[in-house]
């Protein structure tokens, strides 16, 4: 018994050295099979930040994604690029208080065997800070003009008051909280959301921090001053354009204008529309664009620009009618209401095949303002014509444009 474990324990080098060469053989094999690769991971991966106090907040620049180098097996990388393995770069917080750290981003991969060669980036310096808030009063700053003649009452808005929120360091910088409402040649109310930026001592505007609310909800009440009146321009047409020509199209910019009187009982009296200075078409066989000025009374002035600008089309006829003075009719309105338009009447320039113009009747044209639910104020309204004949083109209505005031009937 004795002599066999003798023998046998002669014979340990010889399996050992065996085994270690049978080891050597199936690496080999196995390595051979299944050769082993140092690539760069083709895709980018995120970077994840954990741990993080809640009371703290990041403000050192953090990549995005890194870049990692990785060594495994060709088996290993197939399954990497055709699966979805899991592969995380983490930048773990824990236990971290306000401060700047040099931190290593681990590297995850959710496979074996891999070996992480590298990541770029790998070491950061983290910077922590405490996460603080203030409330502050907000400064709504007014610039720009209404538009000429008008008026605005001081503006209301709200919330009066917002909470900033951010690193300590920028928070503590903040000494104004500031909206601008730019009134940009307003003519009517206001109502618009405008968002709050912050500033410091010396008007600089400070970013990176979080506002509560983000905007202020301004209101602006926009009135029309004494002497001052907005109303339609109606261009004078006379005389006729060149036989076998006619008119197509007239129209006028600007389509209103503002009066000023310093009497304000001038500019009441003044219908919803001015005419300009007579447009002469006598014998005119091409299109013209002209400035023409306005016919006012003694006493009332154009504010801004003394002509307005005139354009005429003028084409070889089919067949063209102007019927003047038609009358404007309102449908539509409450029966609670009335309504006064100016000008009552209304020039409509048709088009269409010279027979049926030839035998078309006034009374088949109607000139109508649609008032359907329209509640009491004064409205600038684009007529519409209706025509009972199918052939028909209307061309130009003129004025292009007309006042309507809607009251409440009196009882």
């Amino acid at each position: 018994m004795i002599d066999h474990l003798r023998q046998l324990g002669k014979n340990i080098p010889t399996f050992l050295l065996a085994l270690i060469l049978a080891v050597a053989a199936w690496i080999s094999a196995v390595t051979t099979q299944d050769p082993t690769e140092q690539r760069v991971y083709p895709r980018a991966i995120n970077v994840e930040v954990i741990g993080q106090d809640p009371g703290l907040v990041l403000t050192s620049t953090t990549p995005s994604t890194v870049s990692i180098t990785l060594r495994a097996p060709n088996s290993i990388w197939n399954r990497l690029l055709n699966e979805q393995i899991p592969v995380r770069a983490v930048l773990d917080l824990s236990g971290l208080d306000a401060g700047t750290y040099n931190s290593e981003i681990q590297v995850q991969v959710g496979l074996r065997p891999v070996e992480i060669v590298s990541c770029t980036p790998c070491l950061l310096t983290v910077t922590l800070e405490n996460l603080s808030s203030r409330e502050l009063p907000i400064s709504l700053v007014e610039r720009g003009d209404l538009a000429v003649g008008f008026q605005a009452e001081s503006p209301d808005f709200t919330p009066k008051a917002v909470i900033v929120s951010g690193p300590e360091s920028l928070v503590e910088q903040v000494s104004e909280a500031r909206a601008v409402l730019d009134y940009n040649q307003a003519d009517r109310d206001i109502s618009r959301s405008i968002p709050i930026s912050t500033y410091n001592a010396d008007g600089e505007q400070i970013t990176g921090v979080s506002l509560s609310p983000e905007a202020v909800t301004v209101n602006v009440k926009v009135t029309q001053r004494g002497g001052y009146r907005n109303v339609v321009v109606k261009v004078v047409p006379v005389g006729q354009v060149a036989g076998g020509y006619r008119v197509t199209n007239i129209s006028v910019f600007p389509p209103t204008v503002t009066i000023y009187s310093s009497d304000p009982k001038l500019v009441d009296e003044i219908p919803g529309y001015v005419e300009t200075k007579a447009l002469d078409l006598n014998g005119a066989k091409d299109d013209l664009d002209l400035r023409l000025p306005l016919d006012l009374p003694p006493g009332v002035s154009v504010v801004g620009e003394q002509t307005v600008a005139v354009q005429v089309g003028i084409a070889a006829i089919e067949g063209s009618l102007t019927l003047t003075d038609k009358k404007v009719e309102v449908i539509g309105l409450s029966d609670a209401f009335e309504a006064t338009i100016s000008p009552e009447t209304v020039d409509v320039i048709l088009s269409g095949p010279l027979p049926v113009l030839d035998q078309l009747i006034s009374s088949e044209v109607r000139v109508i303002v649609d008032l359907t639910g329209e509640p009491m104020g004064t409205y600038q309204r684009v007529p519409t014509v209706q025509v009972n004949q199918p052939d028909v083109r209307i061309e130009s209505i003129l004025p292009g444009s007309i006042e309507v005031i809607v009251r409440r009937k009196s009882p």
